[in-house]
């Protein structure tokens, strides 16, 4: 195995994968927190079954085998008793990833303010409070955006998710993009062609459906669908640990912070932002594809 970068937070620690066998057509999704992970996970359940009614059961069935709260016995003993394709779900940057050579990568990413202000809505539908420091629910003086702008992408703040964290995760998977089985994806793409999501998901993982119900699978994976049927699709959805399970999908929309930052935090975001990447490689993660184009 080649040396990982160490991420360890206060619900991350990355050395959990020493304990799962990769197999070779495993599939990895990859990416910060309310970037896509768990749409991205619902489209490979819905083709790998081929079925619109399939029961995600994403906690469960794909397990995030990075998060400290699951006991690791249990989870890789889990995953070894997996007969099917596995999907496995991961929040730590591919720099810090077993890289198997016949799994399959797929990174999803999204302008990290919306993610930035999606985390805070999510933060406070889970009864958490390990980032209440970070996240005060009564923050008047600003606090959360500096701490967005100020942390480090490892230790501790890992799993605070600062704007750090969340280009180390673009960096890292994009210096390995070359590869034929490490995909990026944006959220921004995934909202404006879905069912060109679905084709290349399906391409990369060697899938096909026919078209009516290819037409289903897609219909299944709609924001209003996922929505509207939370308790199958969130998370430990119909559990009881969320406060609302819809409210873990609580918007689709793009530009969450307009009108909600101030000029001199969004000059302070420009000015890290325009520091820490090129034109074309910001424009990409702020906007997908048409960013690219546009730039």
């Amino acid at each position: 195995m080649t040396r990982r970068k160490l991420y360890l937070g206060a619900l991350t620690d990355n050395r959990r994968w020493d304990s799962v066998n990769i197999r070779p057509n495993d599939v990895i999704v990859a990416s910060p927190p309310k970037c896509g992970t768990t749409w991205m996970q619902t489209i490979i359940a819905l083709l790998f079954s081929g079925d619109p009614d399939v029961e995600t059961e994403v906690a469960l069935r794909m397990p995030w085998v990075d998060i400290r709260l699951r006991e690791l016995p249990e989870v890789a003993a889990r995953l070894e008793a997996m007969s099917h394709r596995r999907c496995l779900k991961s929040h730590t940057p591919m720099d810090g990833l077993p890289l198997d050579d016949q799994a399959q990568y797929i990174c999803v990413f999204r302008h990290p303010l919306d993610a930035h202000f999606s985390y805070r809505k999510h933060l406070r539908n889970i009864p958490m409070h390990l980032l209440d420091f970070w996240y005060p629910e009564d923050d008047r003086d600003g606090t959360t955006f500096r701490r967005f702008l100020d942390g480090g992408a490892e230790g501790f703040d890992t799993d605070a998710m600062p704007l750090a964290h969340i280009l180390q995760h673009y960096k890292a998977a994009a210096a390995l993009a070359e590869r034929p089985n490490v995909a990026l994806f944006h959220y921004a793409d995934m909202t404006r062609d879905l069912p060109g999501t679905f084709a290349r998901v399906a391409g990369l993982l060697g899938i096909s459906h026919p078209a009516a119900l290819m037409e289903a699978l897609i219909q299944a994976a709609t924001f209003d669908n996922m929505k509207a049927h939370a308790a199958r699709y969130a998370p430990g959805g119909g559990t009881g640990f969320m406060k609302k399970d819809s409210d873990f999908f609580h918007s689709a929309s793009g530009g969450k912070w307009i009108g909600k930052l101030s000029d001199a935090e969004l000059a302070a975001y420009d000015a890290m932002m325009d520091a820490r990447l090129g034109p074309q490689d910001r424009a990409w993660l702020e906007h997908g594809a048409q960013g690219s184009s546009a730039g």
